[in-house]
């Protein structure tokens, strides 16, 4: 088997999708893991000269938190890729709140920055 790519496709009514490059003809030996368990349900299907994975999200997976799932190939038990679901109230230490506040007082020194220039001019 060759270097195996993934690529997100999308995540939809509860299905992650994501497509495999660099297979040989063979069908890829993918796993899916989620605290690590196998998820039940993925399935790999041939589409457009590549192979189109689908991962179901298990309900018990929907829940405030982050819930990380690994896509592993089998044939050398290595990472292929990841997809991380967050739900719940944002936390004051998550890195997405951090960028946000950062983005806020950027705009902040940019209004106070143009504010100076026309008063200095």
């Amino acid at each position: 088997m060759s270097d195996l790519i993934l690529a997100k496709m999308r995540l939809r009514n509860g299905i992650w999708e994501g497509r495999i490059g660099g297979a040989d003809d063979a069908r890829p030996d993918i796993r899916v893991m989620y605290l690590d368990q196998p998820v039940e349900g993925v399935e790999i299907s041939e589409e457009d000269g590549g192979w189109k994975l689908s991962v179901p999200v298990p309900i018990h997976a929907i829940a405030d938190g982050v819930h990380t799932f690994l896509i592993i190939n089998g044939s050398g038990d290595t990472k292929l890729g990841d997809f991380t679901l967050i739900a719940g109230e944002v936390l004051a230490d998550d890195l997405r709140a951090e960028v946000e506040l950062l983005r806020a007082e950027l705009d902040m020194l940019k209004r106070a920055f143009r504010r100076h220039c026309l008063e200095t001019m």
